[in-house]
């Protein structure tokens, strides 16, 4: 671990590099900064062992292991090397078989130690969508989605300071799709270069072809060809004699020194021997010459294909063609259910499938599910080719759609422990089939069944940005628009986690308006009013914010449409019409009391009907329509109370897009909330689970933040710089975002480095902390609270005072209400340790405010006792402090005591890594 910090390595590298959990290595890097008795992350890195010379790349190895030695191509490998360290894209051209993949390989694996990322490798022959292919590259870089962007946004922002070799292999499958990808991947990412494999060149800026040429055929045993032929016929049980090396080198010429047909005729030699291959292929020349496919060099791969076709048995000529349409690795199991018809036994498809192996026509590939087979690209090419000659084409893929359907409806189960697992051995396949089916009107149900079924395994597999373009997809293809509407609404769930607020406005509309086509009105009305709820709820995660009076349409649109008697539609409306009010009383800075009355009753009535309705999520939402006019009106431990219900709602709620999408927020809020009344252990409770979304896994500053406030005003110290660090890699790589949670986690942090004494650290937090929330939030809520804290911890009680200068009654409603008890708490402490002539009513006007917070009333309490010069009553704060997990607090108030009580707070201090406090 140590070693890897040494490396500067994120949490999340150093998670991939060792097979563990980020929490794991959280753990670890704590454990850590404790023996080592180390202040933060970058003095660890400093302890670190000198990395040998020729250590691991940042990135995870990504090479596929060849199983067969690499032969010859001694000038092409130099050439290529030199190309690829000193140019931008590289695209290895040749025809399909001449070798291209393997001399990538080859050469990517030479010049890995030169790049300080490694080198990731890229098979884009299962990509069938040319838009694809920007999350296909993600995938084999470990890079997820983040919300708020799309999946190339969010891989470009993660190699912008990356040094690695990209080697895409197949470009020619997708060029439509590589061209626009490399384009904007070269511009943004200075330190990444690509290694391309294509039969054609890519026609972008940058590129600078490289051909691939046939083997070399000259000079007998010597030549390339030949070595190659040598070398595979060796491994198939009989080594040739160096007699026969002349009339090798002749057969070799006659194959143009293509690799693909030299190896597959070599895999041959210990049946036929070198009479029977010559005999074959002479034979095959003669038939293909003056042929339609005989141009060039092709012809020899052509011919060698057909030869090792027409000598297979009819069953195993049928199982080759048939098993073309799989795009990935696939077991016995599913190639006999797709190939397992006349005059093909479905029994007799495994062994077939070891035939295949034997004479290099398939490749075996093993893994954790058991034995894989896959067919080259070439190969795949010409099965498909041997399919519509054979009248079977329409057949197979209609059997390989009904297979992929059964695999996407098996990925339904959420129970399901290896449910990832088996996802992404069919992913491709699935994609594969829609993109057929998808062009074929007969088979439109059937198209939308499996747009569903993958939209919702990609939404488990967290790849959100396709399930949303599945379900939007599945709309198109549905038969009813009562189908489409429903496509739609997931769709608009999945938006949601995205925090793409456009996108959920624009798909709950077109919900809406594919429900009125099919004559539910009151379905109509909800997404209506649901559309209207998140252009005011969901304000902040907008790029244009509809304007004011067509989102009021909407909602008249919804009244007008929603029945009576339909209770979610009304509940629906009476959701809308609280998140208007609720804009509207908190967008008023210094809102008059009276109006807040009003909002919380709006919330209350939605609260009911949504209850009555029975829909967890829509009451999850009213009831956060109502935590939020409670705070507005002062009702802090109700918010919270309200917060918190929401997440015992959701329990029960079915497993869809809306409802995870609710609650992620409905666990940033109740942690919010809870650590505005001071219960910092269910803070933290909550904080933690959000941080364990599947969904956050890639943005770990919206899914740390909560967490990181809770741990800082706990006195976890440790916890809070080894969450730091997943905290800032994330903000960076998100393209530093602002909003609510994340200025409170960063001034958190920069707390910490205030009460350990490091100066320059908190400087730096500090600025992260005007970057990432609201200056006014930052000047009057989280800033100045925390940064009264550090203040009052080296002793400068005044300036903790001018900090907190504005009456709370002034400021608080201009900024998040979490931090209020917080403020006039310490606003009264700061006032008896500065001697201010206002203290004592300051005091007890904080006590009057935080009835009820455990944390908040000790504070008060702690400073009744020093105004009253009256010691002996701080222990029991103490004690309060400890038994609301305030581990700072009470060690702070132990050494206020003095005496005896001081030696043990200021062991405590040490012990959670604090500078040692000033004296007041």
């Amino acid at each position: 671990m140590l070693a890897l910090l040494g490396e500067h390595l994120s949490n999340a590298e150093i998670a991939a590099r060792l097979f563990i959990s980020v929490r794991t290595v959280e753990s670890h890097v704590s454990s850590l900064l404790r023996k080592l008795e180390v202040a933060d992350r970058r003095a660890l890195s400093r302890r670190a062992p000198a990395p040998a010379p020729a250590g691991p790349a940042r990135m995870a190895p990504a090479l596929p292991a060849p199983l067969t030695a690499f032969v010859g191509r001694t000038r092409e490998r130099g050439e290529l090397a030199r190309a690829v360290t000193e140019r931008r894209l590289v695209t290895a051209v040749g025809l399909g078989g001449v070798g291209k993949t393997r001399l990538a390989l080859t050469v990517a694996a030479q010049v890995a130690g030169d790049f300080a990322d490694g080198v990731c490798f890229v098979d884009l022959v299962p990509v069938t969508d040319p838009a694809r292919v920007g999350a296909a590259v993600a995938a084999a870089m470990g890079v997820g989605e983040q919300p708020g962007r799309g999946i190339d946004d969010a891989l470009i922002a993660a190699l912008t300071d990356r040094q690695a070799l990209l080697v895409l292999d197949n470009c020619e499958q997708v060029r439509d799709g590589v061209a626009p990808f490399l384009e904007r991947l070269l511009v943004a990412c200075p330190g990444i270069r690509v290694l391309a494999t294509s039969r054609a060149r890519l026609m972008v800026p940058f590129e600078w072809v490289f051909p691939v040429p046939a083997l070399s055929r000259v000079g007998g045993g010597g030549s390339e060809a030949v070595a190659l032929f040598l070398e595979r016929a060796a491994a198939v049980g009989r080594a040739p004699d160096p007699s026969e090396h002349d009339r090798i080198a002749a057969l070799c010429e006659r194959l143009d020194g293509m690799a693909l047909a030299i190896e597959l005729a070599a895999a041959r030699w210990s049946t036929l021997g070198l009479d029977g291959l010559t005999a074959g292929l002479r034979d095959q020349l003669r038939i293909l010459a003056g042929g339609p496919r005989a141009d060039g060099r092709h012809r020899s791969v052509r011919a060698v294909l057909d030869w090792s076709h027409d000598l297979l048995d009819p069953q195993d000529r049928a199982l080759l063609r048939r098993v073309s349409a799989f795009v990935a690795p696939f077991t016995a199991e599913a190639a006999a259910t797709v190939a397992g018809f006349a005059p093909l036994e479905a029994a007799a498809v495994a062994d077939g499938l070891g035939r295949l192996a034997e004479q290099s026509l398939l490749a075996v590939t093993p893994s954790g599910t058991g034995t894989r087979y896959q067919a080259l690209e070439t190969l795949r090419q010409y099965g498909t080719e041997r399919l519509d000659e054979a009248g079977e084409l329409d057949g197979v893929r209609s059997r390989h759609l009904a297979w992929c359907l059964a695999g996407a409806a098996g990925l339904q189960d959420g129970e399901d422990p290896h449910r990832r697992v088996r996802f992404d051995a069919i992913a491709e396949d699935l994609r594969a089939a829609l993109a057929w089916a998808a062009d074929r009107p007969e088979r439109r149900a059937d198209a939308y069944r499996l747009a569903v079924s993958l939209a919702g395994a990609a939404f488990t597999r967290n790849l959100l940005g396709e399930a949303q373009q599945r379900y939007e997809q599945a709309a198109l293809f549905a038969a009813t628009d009562a189908e489409a509407a429903s496509a739609l609404r997931q769709a608009a769930g999945v938006a949601g986690c995205r925090r793409l607020g456009d996108d959920m406005y624009r798909l709950h509309r077109a919900a809406a308006e594919a429900a009125r086509r099919a004559g539910d009105t009151a379905r109509a009305a909800r997404d209506l009013a649901a559309a209207a709820t998140a252009a005011y709820r969901f304000s902040s995660t907008f790029v244009r914010v509809p304007p004011a009076d067509e989102v009021t349409g909407l909602l008249a649109r919804a009244r007008g449409q929603a029945a009576e008697d339909d209770p979610a539609a009304v509940a629906a409306v009476a959701l809308a019409e609280a998140a208007v009010a609720a804009d509207a009383f908190g967008a008023v800075q210094g809102a008059p009391d009276n109006a807040a009355p009003d909002t919380v009753a709006c919330a209350e009535r939605a609260v009911a009907l949504a209850r009555t309705a029975g829909d967890p999520v829509a009451r999850s939402a009213a009831l956060d329509a109502l935590s939020g006019a409670q705070s507005w009106a002062g009702e802090t431990f109700a918010a919270a109370a309200a917060a918190r219900e929401r997440i015992d709602v959701l329990a029960s709620a079915p497993s869809t897009p809306a409802r995870t999408h609710e609650l992620i927020d409905a666990l940033a809020m109740a942690a919010a909330t809870a650590v505005g009344a001071g219960e910092l252990p269910a803070a933290r409770r909550w904080g933690a689970e959000l941080a364990d979304q599947p969904q956050l896994a890639d943005v770990g500053d919206h899914a740390t933040s909560w967490l990181l406030v809770a741990d800082a005003f706990a006195g976890r110290g440790d916890e809070v710089l080894t969450g730091s660090v997943r905290f800032l890699d994330a903000w960076e790589r998100t393209g530093r975002q602002r909003s609510f949670s994340l200025g409170p986690a960063a001034s958190a942090v920069a707390m910490v480095h205030g009460l350990r004494g490091d100066d320059a650290e908190r400087a730096a937090w500090l600025a992260i902390t005007d970057r990432a929330g609201g200056k006014e939030d930052n000047r009057y809520g989280h800033g100045a609270v925390f940064d009264a804290l550090v203040l009052l911890h080296h002793g400068d009680p005044h300036a903790a005072l001018e900090r907190l200068a504005p009456e709370p009654e002034r400021v608080w409603k201009w900024v998040c209400w979490v931090w209020l008890h917080w403020y006039e708490a310490l606003r009264a402490e700061a006032a008896v340790l500065a001697g201010h002539p206002d203290a004592r009513a300051r005091v007890a006007a904080a006590r009057a405010r935080v009835a009820g917070n455990p944390v908040a009333t000790a504070l008060v309490e702690r400073a009744q006792a020093l105004l009253d010069c009256d010691p002996g009553r701080l222990p029991a704060s103490a004690a309060a402090f400890e038994a609301a997990g305030c581990r700072y607090q009470w060690a702070r108030t132990l050494l206020l005591a003095g005496g005896e009580h001081a030696t043990t707070g200021a062991a405590a201090l040490a012990r959670l890594g604090f500078a040692p406090m000033a004296a007041r």
